[in-house]
């Protein structure tokens, strides 16, 4: 699976000019799941999400996670994020089919939830409008493959 992390101060998605999803602080996560991953894959990787220490402390320095500081997190699927570009136009074969990538960024979702951290989603294929205040800019590029 792949995430992208973006630590926000806003994000919200809308989904034919509804907002489905809006958070405040803590962070926007773009999340792909990939040919061969498993709920085992989606568990660790929302493991990582919610331990990563990224905001800011008392100091202002990146060493708290998004527990820590009562944040929140809006999840997004992006199967993009499984983008081979080797040419000009993009492949995405590597990306889990839809319903298998489904069953695992609602995982994904769930385990963020159950660890504490709350959550709020996209629409799993929708034509979404995402938007964010990054906050720093902090973008952090997670791969279970690396």
């Amino acid at each position: 699976m792949r995430a992208l992390v973006q630590r926000v101060a806003t994000a919200s998605v809308v989904v034919d000019d509804e907002v489905v999803g809006q958070i405040e602080h803590g962070y926007l996560v773009l999340v792909c799941a990939m040919q061969g991953d498993t709920e085992a894959v989606a568990d660790w990787l929302a493991q990582k999400v919610v331990k990563l220490r990224v905001l800011k402390d008392g100091d202002g320095r990146m060493n708290r996670s998004v527990l820590d500081v009562g944040g929140s997190a809006l999840i997004v699927s992006q199967f993009t994020l499984a983008a081979e570009t080797r040419g000009n136009r993009p492949g995405f074969s590597r990306a889990a089919l839809p319903e298998q990538g489904r069953l695992l960024y609602e995982r994904f979702a769930e385990t963020m939830s159950n660890l504490g951290v709350p959550v709020v989603t996209g629409i799993f294929g929708a034509d979404m409008k995402v938007s964010l205040v990054n906050d720093g800019p902090v973008t952090i590029w997670l791969d279970t493959d690396t």
